[in-house]
Formats: C-alpha cells, sequence, structure tokens
C-alpha cells in the first residue's frame, strides 16, 4: 500500500511542478502585457521591467499553487484510469479515499504554508512590486484628504477638519468636539491648523468654547497654541482610504479595519478582504478535496480534460467567491459569510462527489 501511494505521490509531485511553471507564467504574461504599452511610452528600462516581474513572482505562485493542484491530481488519476490502473486499485480492496490520503496531506500542507508564505514574502514583495511599478508609471497617488470627519479612540472626542495634509501632517480648518460619557457636547475647539508633534496634535490659533462651572453659559477662549491629553489620533486614521489590504499583514489590516470602523468610514469591504486572508489559504485544500474527487472520471483526451476540469472549477470557485464578496461588500451578506460562504459551498460539494465517486 505504501509502495502504491508512493507512486502516486511521486506521479503527481512531478505534474505539479510542470503545471505551477505553467499557470506561474500565465500570471506573469498577463500582468506584463497589461502594462506594456505604457512601459513602451514611458521608455522604461527592460531590466526595471525584469526587476517588476521578479517581484511578482511570489503572487504569481500563490495564485498557482490552486489551479496547479487541482490539475496535476486530476491528471494523474485520470492517467491511472486510462491504464486501467486505477480498476486494479479498486478490485484488490484499495478504496479512493485511503488511496488518495498522501495526495490530501499536501492539500493540507500547501493550506497551512501557504498562509505562511503570504505572511512572510507574497505581502512584502507584492508592496514592493506595486510600489515601483507605480513609480515606473508615474502613477504616485496621495493620501491627504479633504473634509474628513473622525471619531477618536474613546469615542469622547469628534475631529473635522477642511483639509489634510499627509506629507506635513497638518489639519487645516479643524474643529474638535469633546463628549462626555453621555454623549453631551462639553467644549469645541476651532484651529486655523494643527500639527503633528511626534504622539500629539498641537492646535495653532486657537478658540475654545465651552460651559462655565455652572453649567449656564458658554466661555470663549482664544490661544496661540494649544494641547491637552487625548489629542494623539493617529494621523494616518486622517488618510485618504487608498490603502491595499493585499499589501498589509494580518495584524496591520486588522488594525487598519478598527480605525476605518471607529471614524465611521465604509469599512465592510476590507473587513471583507481581511477574512479571506484566512479563507484563500484554505483553497488548496478544497481544490484537493474536489480533484481527488473528480480525477478518476476521464479515460480519455486526459491532458486536455484534466486541464479543462482546473479551469472550470477554478472559475466557478473564483466567480463564486467574487458575488459572495460583492454582497457582503453590498451589505446583503456579512462580511464573515462573504469570505466563508464559497469554501462550506465547495467543500460541501466535495463531500457529496466522493461519496458518489468511482471507488
Amino acid at each position: 500500500m505504501k509502495a502504491l501511494q508512493r507512486m502516486v505521490l511521486f506521479a503527481f509531485i512531478r505534474m505539479f511542478l510542470l503545471s505551477l511553471f505553467f499557470f506561474l507564467l500565465i500570471f506573469q504574461l498577463v500582468d506584463i502585457f497589461s502594462y506594456i504599452w505604457r512601459y513602451i511610452n514611458l521608455e522604461v528600462p527592460f531590466i526595471q521591467i525584469l526587476l517588476v516581474q521578479a517581484y511578482y513572482i511570489p503572487k504569481c505562485i500563490s495564485f498557482s499553487i490552486s489551479p496547479s493542484l487541482l490539475f496535476a491530481i486530476a491528471y494523474t488519476l485520470g492517467t491511472m484510469y486510462a491504464n486501467n490502473e486505477l480498476i486494479a486499485v479498486f478490485g484488490s480492496g484499495v478504496s479512493l479515499i485511503r488511496l488518495v490520503i498522501p495526495l490530501m496531506f499536501v492539500g493540507f500542507a500547501m493550506s497551512a504554508g501557504s498562509y505562511f508564505f503570504e505572511e512572510r514574502v507574497v505581502i512584502d514583495t507584492y508592496r514592493v512590486k506595486n510600489t515601483l511599478s507605480q513609480d515606473l508609471l508615474k502613477q504616485r497617488k496621495s493620501l491627504s484628504n479633504t473634509q474628513v470627519t473622525v471619531i477618536g479612540k474613546n469615542n469622547r472626542l469628534i475631529y473635522h477638519a477642511e483639509y489634510f495634509n499627509d506629507s506635513a501632517k497638518v489639519l487645516r480648518g479643524l474643529i474638535i468636539l469633546e463628549r462626555d460619557s453621555e454623549g453631551r457636547i462639553t467644549s469645541r475647539i476651532d484651529a486655523e491648523q494643527a500639527v503633528w508633534k511626534q504622539d500629539h496634535w498641537e492646535a495653532q490659533n486657537v478658540r475654545i468654547f465651552s460651559w462655565d462651572e455652572d453649567g449656564r453659559f458658554l466661555v470663549e477662549d482664544d490661544m496661540t497654541v494649544f494641547s491637552k491629553p487625548g489629542l494623539d489620533e493617529d494621523p494616518s486614521t486622517f488618510r485618504k482610504t487608498l490603502r491595499n489590504i493585499g499589501e498589509m499583514r494580518s495584524v496591520e489590516a486588522k488594525e487598519w479595519v478598527e480605525n476605518l470602523r471607529k471614524a465611521g468610514l465604509p469599512y465592510r469591504e476590507p473587513l471583507t478582504e481581511y477574512y479571506k486572508r484566512f479563507s484563500f489559504a484554505l483553497t488548496p485544500l478544497i481544490v484537493a478535496f474536489l480533484s481527488c474527487a473528480l480525477g478518476g472520471r476521464f479515460k480519455k483526451n486526459i491532458l486536455l480534460m484534466s486541464l479543462l476540469l482546473s479551469l472550470v472549477v477554478s472559475v466557478l470557485f473564483y466567480v463564486s467567491q467574487m458575488i459572495s464578496s460583492l454582497f457582503a461588500k453590498s451589505g446583503l451578506l456579512s462580511p464573515l459569510a462573504g469570505a466563508w460562504g464559497p469554501y462550506i459551498i465547495f467543500f460541501i460539494s466535495g463531500l457529496w462527489l466522493f461519496k458518489v465517486a468511482r471507488s
């Protein structure tokens, strides 16, 4: 039995490496041809283009693992069926599940490894690739923002600025409302501008409106410079939300979603993408499950049918992901359901296919 499983595993590994290179090449070509005319118009040096594509390789590997796994397993089992080897295996009393245990283990190992590969390698190289590509194509975007309103960390302070200069870390036309524990406004601070000083905001040309000790009359104070404990909202909170969650590690992504939530900004889309970070890691296991159930169904045109199967299942899977994500971002589904729904559906489909599979 172990010899049979080793034979299946070695046949799978050879085909997996070939298909991984094939799909990696496809993703690279799609990316480079998307920007080739801009590279030509801007006369970008060839060596710089190669550098951009080199940084894109880890991301392409991440994208290629699942379809490569699906194709390699389907082709391996299909070849065994075409050579009547599966008939001999099943006739000897070996079930399909026992036969594909090594392949399922590979899918599980790749699921576990893909998360850490994404966190430790892909995110950093993908961020560098995007930054370098934007520099070469002159596509740098400003994070400065206009008419921005932010609720402070403790929900006691509300900031509103006419303009936030991200490079200078300056808020212009600033209004700060301070509330008590019951949500009543206790003071208002109007400032011409506020400058970030390492760990706090320093307001300039300030007018402060607050209640007197009896709480009956408003008192106005004018100050040239003003600061107080609590005026420490991070400048990144005021930035225009152009950040790509695909370029952030899980911890950074979680903090960013929390900042958006506290600031009262739309957060469903990044929260869905954050949950997909974890569900995406299970993709190799899901596709291994599906391909093991479907791989032994082809006896003719194995190469073509295996490639077709991998493409069809990949398209169905990613389209269902896209639809569930759109539903989650629009509020029809929760972000958690939008991120995990397709995986649950395809896992149940895999169980049913295993039940009706030839064994």
